[in-house]
C-alpha cells in the first residue's frame, strides 16, 4: 500500500499571513466601527449565527455551512443567543476572543494543507503573533513592540488646530515619572479600529483617548480641522445607548 503524500505547497506563508491579515480586518470592522450593524443582525430569536471574517477586509454573519467536515473550520457558534444575556461589552469582548481563536486555526489548517514544516509555521506564527488580537484591540489593551515605539518617538508628527491628530503616527502615551517599568514604556498607540500602527492621518477621541487612522474612522485631515471635540464611532454609540 502507498504512503500518504504531503499535499504540494501552493500557497506561502507570505500568502497564509494575507489571507488571516484580511479576515482580521474584517471581524475587527464588525466589532468596532460596523459594531452596531453587527449587533442587530445577531438577533437571539434567529438560528445558531456565526461570524465570519472575509479575505477581502469584510465580515458577515451567517448560518454555519452545511458541509461535513467543512471546508475550513468553523467560528464559534450560536453568538447570538448571548447578546442578551450579558452587558454589550462583555459579549463584544466574548465574540472577540472567540474570533482569535477563530483565526489562528484557519491560518493553520491552511499551513497543514498546504504542508508547511517547523520553520514555516514558526514563521507564520511569529507573523500573526507581531500583531495584536482583536481581543486586545478591541479592549483597548493592544501593545507595541519596542521598535515600533521607538520610531512613533522619532516620527515628525504636526497637529491641526482644536481636535488631536497627526499626520504620521500618534504621539507616544504620556505616562508619568513614577517609576514605570520597561514594559510599559514599550507600549504605544495602536489604531482602536484596525489594531495597526502604520503612518497615516491620525485622530484621538476625546472621550476614550484612543487613537484612530482617520480612513477607519472615515475623517479626512479637512474635515478634522473643523472638529473642536472627537468622539470615535463606539464611545458616540455608548453616549446614545445611555440617552436612551
Amino acid at each position: 500500500m502507498e504512503g500518504i503524500q504531503n499535499p504540494v505547497v501552493s500557497r506561502s506563508v507570505e500568502e497564509v499571513f494575507g489571507d488571516f491579515r484580511g479576515r482580521r480586518a474584517g471581524l475587527l470592522k464588525a466589532l468596532s466601527t460596523d459594531v452596531r450593524k453587527f449587533y442587530h443582525e445577531c438577533d437571539p430569536d434567529k438560528e445558531n449565527l456565526c461570524l465570519y471574517g472575509l479575505p477581502n477586509e469584510t465580515w458577515e454573519v451567517n448560518l454555519p455551512v452545511d458541509e461535513v467536515p467543512p471546508e475550513l473550520p468553523e467560528p464559534a457558534l450560536g453568538i447570538n443567543f448571548a447578546r442578551d444575556g450579558m452587558p454589550e461589552k462583555d459579549w463584544i469582548s466574548l465574540v472577540a476572543v472567540h474570533s482569535d481563536s477563530w483565526l489562528i486555526s484557519v491560518a493553520f489548517y491552511f499551513g497543514a494543507r498546504f504542508g508547511f514544516g517547523k520553520n514555516e509555521r514558526k514563521r507564520l506564527f511569529q507573523m500573526i503573533n507581531d500583531l495584536p488580537t482583536i481581543f486586545e484591540v478591541i479592549t483597548g489593551n493592544a501593545k507595541q513592540t519596542k521598535d515600533q515605539s521607538a520610531n512613533n518617538h522619532n516620527s515628525s508628527r504636526t497637529k491641526p488646530s482644536g481636535v488631536k491628530a497627526s499626520k504620521t503616527s500618534p504621539p507616544p502615551r504620556e505616562d508619568d515619572d513614577s517609576g514605570d517599568d520597561e514594559e510599559d514604556d514599550e507600549q504605544g498607540a495602536v489604531c482602536g479600529a484596525c489594531g495597526d500602527n502604520h503612518d497615516d492621518f491620525w485622530i484621538c477621541c476625546d472621550a476614550c483617548e484612543k487613537w484612530f487612522h482617520g480612513k477607519c474612522v472615515k475623517i479626512t485631515p479637512a474635515k478634522a480641522e473643523h472638529i473642536k471635540h472627537y468622539k470615535c464611532p463606539t464611545c458616540s454609540i455608548n453616549k446614545k445607548i445611555k440617552a436612551s
